[in-house]
This record gives C-alpha cells, structure tokens and sequence, in this order.
C-alpha cells in the first residue's frame, strides 16, 4: 500500500466527505482523522460551490471548514481566495493552521493586518499568494492605495462576522464586498445570528444555506459554568485563591485595557507569570504573549475581548471572567477558549452584587441558568436582584437567541435584501 493509500484507510471521514488526497495526507500526518460537526456539515457543501452561513462556537473546526474547501477549489486553477476575520492574532492564527496543507499543493499565503509594515505587504503581493488572510481595516487601506485587487477572487470567507460587526467594521466589509467579483462563492462563519448578520447575507450572498452545529448563542456543552457574586475590591484576592486551587493554564478576561494591566501587575507581583494583551501592546508584543502562554513561559494569560481573537490555545482548563461581558454574546466567545476539541473546560464569572441584570441578559442568550456559589475565602454576599438597572457597565445585547435544536441545517430566517435568501439543504 503506497503512502497516498495509508492516508485514505487513516482519514474516512474526511475522504468520505469530498478532500482531496494530497491534502488527505496531511491530515494524515497531523493524526487528524475525523471531522468535527461543522466539518462535517460545511466541507461537501462548500465544495459543491455554494454560499453557506456557518454558526459555530470557537474551537469547533471552523478554520478546516472553510479552508480546506478553500484550497481544493484553488487547487485547480489559478484564482485567489480571500479570509477577512477581525484581529491579527486570529489572521496569524488562521494562516499557521492552513499553511501546511497550502505548502501541500504548491499554493502561497500571506497575512495583511495592522501594525505590520505596508512596504513588507507590497513585496508580499509580488510572490503572487493565492490566499490573502486580512483585517478590514488594512485590507481597506491597500484598496485604497490600489496596491491589492481582489479581482481574481473565487471564494471569500468572512470569519467571526458577529465580531467583525460589533467591532464597527461594516463599512470596511461592504467595501471589501463591492471590489470582489459578484461571481464568487462566499463563505460566513459567525457564533450568532443578529439581524445584522441576516442583513448582509441576504443581500451580499446567493441562496447561502444555513448549517449550524448548536443553536445561536449557545456555549460549549462540555463547559462547566458558574458565577461568583464578589465586591469589586475582592476580585484579585479571589483571582489569586482560585489560581492557587487550579494548578492548569488560565484565561482571564478584563473589560479594559487598564484593567489588564492591573491585574497582570498584581498576579505578578504574587509569582503567577502572568501576561497580557490588549490594544496598547505592539502586535510583536501580544505575539510573544501568546507564544509564551501556549509554551506554559506564561501560566495566566490576561486579555481584553477584542485582543482575545485567535487565542487559539487547546489546553485552557479555566476561563476566569474578571469583569462581566458589555455584550452578552461576547460570553460565548470567551468560553468558547476553553473545553476545546471536545475537551473538559471551567469558566467562572465574576459578578458584583449590582449585576443581576447582566447575569439575566446571559443566561437568556445562553438559555441556560449560571451556577451561582461562594468562595469560602470570601464574605457571603448576595446578590441584589432588585438593582437590575444599575450595572456597572453599558449592555448591548446583540442578537436573538435562535431556538432551532443543535447539529442540524435550519430553515430560513425573515428575508430582508435582494441578492439572495437563506434556504434548507
């Protein structure tokens, strides 16, 4: 049996699925043999060129959902394709993950984000990558500086479009769109489903079929959860007691830059080699944050929701949410860093006594109730749940939570544009 054989017999499920086997093999090669359920669902799909909606938490397999179809259908000709997604750990994140099964079959990437040199990205364009991995805003710049043309575009991705939306970016997308051909296959990937989403499917996709492996806004069945009702001048003593109790790498969320840099400082000061990232730090430096998290240089990784993008880290056993959320939906992307490829995880939430509402506003997303506890180094405290409106920090709850059941294509929502609708396999 030839080595082409081998990758068969190891990889059924991806080969039953429509890949090929050059990249077979390096499936093969990486012992990964069976697709996940958004794997599963999106791959033959994609490689019948249609336009799909994926809903999919973080750590699900979205990455091989879009970009091995990606690279099958590039295999065969010579135009390009195209991944937007919202920061620049996630681009660079995204672009390690397929660079293998690229080099594979001969196709070249490159990664145009923020902070990284323009002059460097013109050279780049120069070694004629057929995959072009971006952040909105400086995949705009270069449109504007016509040193990029997305004319040759067969298939574009819009990774994390909740996010990309929330983060402001929908000028930049629509810009993106309007210099793609109108003739390509477009792939969006999102963890909810608001009725922005809705809005620029039905009118920048066509006929794109829904699939979702769990219900909108839903998070990790295999993550533990729960809330712990806390003053706010005891937050880093209880960060630091539950540290002491979980000897495993930690994720821990603030809402602000400064707060980021609070804590770090303080866990650091206790001996736990703590780093962070958030928008203040150079992109080298939140590079070496994360590089030194993932080689356990670091044991607590500090982050703010927008720097947490493309933390793609299989070993996270707790998700610690010092501050709650601002938006509900930014919830299930924190937790979605832990209980990964189908692993136990833990997440627990900070909450002040004031927060009742906030709590509510999640538990209604996630359409599950969070297990609230005591710590016994801390003072009993209850919760106030008279004092909804009074929480410490604005709420924007972005999106509906969809009730259709987990691991199925659904049918289609309200249509409201005129390039296309969303319909049933």
């Amino acid at each position: 049996m030839n080595s082409s054989d081998e990758s068969l017999t190891a990889s059924p499920g991806f080969r039953e699925i429509g890949i090929m086997p050059a990249l077979l093999q390096v499936l093969n090669a990486r012992n990964i043999t069976k697709p996940t359920p958004i794997q599963h669902q999106a791959i033959p799909l994609a490689l019948e060129g249609k336009d799909l909606i994926g809903i999919a938490q973080t750590g699900t397999g979205k990455t091989f959902a879009f970009g091995l179809p990606m690279l099958q259908k590039l295999a065969s000709g010579k135009r390009r394709g195209l991944i937007v997604l919202p920061t620049r750990e996630l681009a660079y994140q995204v672009e390690e993950a397929l660079k293998p099964f690229a080099s594979a079959i001969g196709i070249r990437t490159a990664v145009f984000v923020g902070g990284a040199p323009m002059n460097l990205q013109r050279r780049m364009i120069k070694s004629n990558p057929r995959i072009l991995i971006a952040t909105p805003g400086r995949l705009n710049d270069h449109l504007q500086k016509k040193t990029v043309s997305l004319n040759e575009v067969d298939v574009l991705v819009l990774d994390e479009a909740d996010r990309m939306l929330d983060m402001g970016f929908k000028p930049q997308i629509d810009k993106i769109l309007s210099h793609a051909p109108k003739l390509r296959q477009t792939l969006l990937f999102s963890a909810t489903m608001p009725q922005e989403i809705i809005k620029l499917a039905t009118t920048q996709m066509s006929m794109p079929l829904r699939i979702e492996v769990a219900p909108a806004g839903t998070t990790a069945s295999k993550v533990e959860q729960e809330v712990i009702i806390v003053r706010q001048q005891d937050k880093l003593s209880l960060l630091q007691s539950l540290l002491q109790e979980d000897k495993g790498q930690v994720l821990v969320f603030s809402r602000t830059k400064h707060g980021a840099k609070k804590i770090t400082r303080s866990l650091n000061d206790k001996n736990f080699r703590a780093a962070e990232i958030h928008s203040n730090k150079s992109l080298a430096q939140r590079r070496a944050a994360l590089e030194g998290f993932k080689k356990g240089k670091y044991r607590v990784l500090v982050a703010t929701d927008i720097a947490s993008r493309g933390i793609d880290v299989t070993d996270i056993a707790l998700v610690i949410n010092y501050d709650l959320p601002d938006d509900p939906a930014d919830y299930v992307h924190r937790i979605g860093r832990t209980g990964r490829a189908e692993k136990e995880g833990k997440a627990i939430s900070f909450a002040t006594p004031t927060q009742a509402r906030s709590i509510r506003d999640i538990e209604k997303l996630i359409r599950s109730p969070l297990q609230r506890r005591q710590h016994a180094s801390l003072p009993s405290v209850s919760m106030e749940e008279s004092v909804g409106s009074s929480d410490s920090a604005p709420r924007r709850f972005s999106g509906r939570p969809n009730s259709r059941g987990s691991s199925r294509r659904s049918g289609p929502p309200p249509r409201s544009g005129a390039r296309g609708r969303m319909r049933r396999r």
